[in-house]
């Protein structure tokens, strides 16, 4: 790319770079400071790339992610797979892959499945649990795939423990969410389902990014044993084999 003279590859800002690829210009500016869009930074503080680089990633995939490695077009994708910035929740450096994942997957808002509503179950019961989930995460909602103990579909993103969860390799519990920072001003701690006691691991597909959680939740403060850990481990494992095996 230096090769080429800077008036035929000209500076592209990423409001410019969002237009080409038909995406937000937060997105945009994700993925250049995760190096997914080579780029650099001005004086300014500003994230610049060339057009060629735009125009490359089009070439070879037209409106789609050869970046994040999805097949489906940017624009076929709804908005809710997408970050727009601003974001109140922790994410990783690979969420716009992530969410954009997820949506290949046609989980979201599917109908119920006996595989992982027994998941579910299994999960209340080796946990002694009141409540067990399939949970997904989109850029705006926890949608529940499977619930145990729970009536509700779904949930803002913003409220989601999964969305922590998510962050780690192993589970991830929260022993007492009220003693919690994090969590104590939660509306799923202050209010139904009053959770006090949480623990999820993370679901992947089949390039290893969390697409949720199998997690357990009591309305009392509480640690699982090692060997109750293991199982939701084990459990986690077989939701993600069931996961990937609707990619295959």
């Amino acid at each position: 790319m230096q090769n080429i003279p800077t008036d035929e590859d000209p500076v592209l800002t990423t409001t410019a770079a969002a237009q080409m690829l038909g995406v937000a210009t937060s997105t945009v500016q994700l993925w250049m400071e995760s190096g997914a869009i080579a780029s650099w930074k001005t004086p300014g503080g500003h994230r610049r790339t060339r057009r060629s680089a735009i125009e490359a990633l089009l070439a070879r995939a037209g409106p789609a992610s050869a970046l994040l490695g999805v097949e489906q077009p940017l624009a076929a994708v709804e908005p809710e797979f997408l970050l727009q910035g601003g974001e109140a929740f922790p994410t990783g450096p690979g969420e716009a892959r992530r969410l954009l994942a997820l949506a290949g997957t046609g989980l979201i808002d599917s109908a119920e499945e006996e595989r992982f509503d027994r998941i579910a179950r299994l999960a209340a019961i080796v946990t002694d649990s009141p409540i067990a989930l399939v949970s997904l995460l989109t850029a705006k909602r926890q949608w529940f795939k499977a619930r145990v103990g729970l009536e509700a579909r779904q949930t803002p993103r913003e409220w989601a423990f999964c969305s922590h969860a998510i962050l780690h390799d192993g589970p991830f519990t929260v022993e007492d969410a009220t003693a919690d920072e994090r969590f104590r001003e939660n509306p799923l701690v202050l209010a139904q389902p009053h959770i006090r006691f949480y623990a999820g691991v993370p679901v992947r597909d089949r390039d290893g990014l969390p697409m949720g959680t199998l997690c357990v939740i009591d309305r009392e403060p509480r640690r699982l044993r090692a060997a109750e850990l293991q199982a939701l481990r084990d459990l986690a494992e077989i939701a993600s084999q069931e996961i990937q095996g609707r990619q295959a």
